[in-house]
């Protein structure tokens, strides 16, 4: 896939999950099997949402980007990303944290991850 597709489906799946942590964690995370108790822990899936949605902008606003050196550091950049989501998220998924549908993070996350090294491979 050209590196245009690619970022655009990449920063899409991003904002919407940065736009779903934000405005709707109480519906969200519970499919995960986490609770959202109190206005602290909603404030803290709304700060995640900083950190998804700055990775959806970088993907989005550089999907024009050419192959070569900058493309490859920016696919290196995206892979190490999502290779900690799937780390951070199988934790949690082992853990007992995740549970019911918390277990598609991980494999989100792989899929991601897979598909940043191929793009990276093509550059």
């Amino acid at each position: 896939m050209n590196n245009k597709l690619f970022l655009t489906l990449h920063g899409t799946i991003y904002t919407v999950f940065a736009l779903t942590l934000f405005f709707i964690p109480t519906l969200m995370w519970p499919m995960y099997g986490v609770e959202i108790n109190d206005r602290y822990a909603y404030f803290l899936s709304q700060h995640t949402s900083i950190f998804l949605g700055g990775v959806a902008a970088v993907s989005l606003f550089l999907r024009e980007i050419e192959s070569g050196p900058m493309a490859r550091q920016l696919f290196k950049a995206l892979l190490t990303t999502n290779v900690l989501g799937v780390g951070i998220t199988f934790y949690a998924a082992v853990g007992g944290i995740f549970v019911g549908f918390g277990w598609s993070d991980p494999a989100f996350f792989a899929v991601l991850s897979i598909l940043c090294f191929l793009q990276l491979k093509r550059q």
